[in-house]
């Protein structure tokens, strides 16, 4: 009997992961610093990585690069830890977030603090960090939800750490890790009791700060570039 050959798929044909966009997006991040692509350049092709579907079409956005051509790739950034230093986050809570029977939500341009406790009773919590202002670089979300919800969105150039559990309830964190060793990170712990907790990146979201730095390089660029 003769067996049909399966042939295994090119790699440029392989499905991307949000870990491949992501590595993309830092090469294009730093072709923006260097000043190797202009701000509306570099805008045009992270929108085309958040689109693509393939390794292949990801190729794309940085064939013209020198990164993509390196002979081998450059020592991984460590990860970051997945419990706080040691006296980076205070026993008391800077906000608290109470939701019951109700809603509450914290979104838009707003300072974190280093501690924040969610509590969702028979209600549901937001926060947002998307658009926030990060005074420190390890933040605490302590979540409580009994009976509700509570949804954490954070920027997608941060590390996010997830520590707590779920009895009867669902617990979900996905684990991020930013390529930048100054990136904020954030840890959520606590509980769901028949409720849910999750905490999630928001594509398309940066710190601002972080993107500011990246603005001073491009600037220093070009007064060095000016200055010859």
């Amino acid at each position: 009997m003769d067996l049909q050959k399966q042939t295994a798929p090119a790699v440029s044909e392989l499905r991307a992961s949000d870990a491949e966009r992501d590595r993309i997006a830092d090469i294009l991040r730093d072709a923006l610093a260097e000043g190797r692509l202009t701000a509306d350049e570099h805008a045009e092709r992270v929108e085309g990585v958040l689109r693509a579907k393939t390794v292949g079409e990801l190729d794309v956005f940085i064939r013209d690069l020198p990164a993509a051509h390196r002979q081998g790739p450059g020592p991984s950034p460590a990860p970051a830890p997945y419990r706080p230093t040691a006296g980076a986050i205070p026993i008391d809570p800077d906000d608290n977030v109470v939701a019951i029977f109700s809603s509450a939500v914290r979104k838009g341009r707003w300072r974190t603090g280093r501690r924040i406790h969610a509590y969702a009773i028979f209600g549901s919590v937001e926060i947002d960090l998307s658009e926030a202002l990060f005074d420190h670089q390890q933040v605490m979300i302590k979540a409580f939800s009994v009976f509700g919800s509570v949804e954490i969105r954070v920027p997608e150039n941060v590390s996010l750490r997830g520590m707590g559990g779920g009895v009867l309830g669902s617990f979900e964190v996905d684990t991020l890790d930013s390529g930048d060793p100054e990136a904020p990170v954030v840890y959520v712990d606590g509980w769901a009791v028949l409720g849910s907790v999750e905490a999630r990146p928001r594509r398309g979201k940066v710190v601002a700060d972080i993107l500011d730095r990246v603005h001073r390089k491009v600037d220093k660029g070009l007064r060095k570039h000016l200055n010859h």
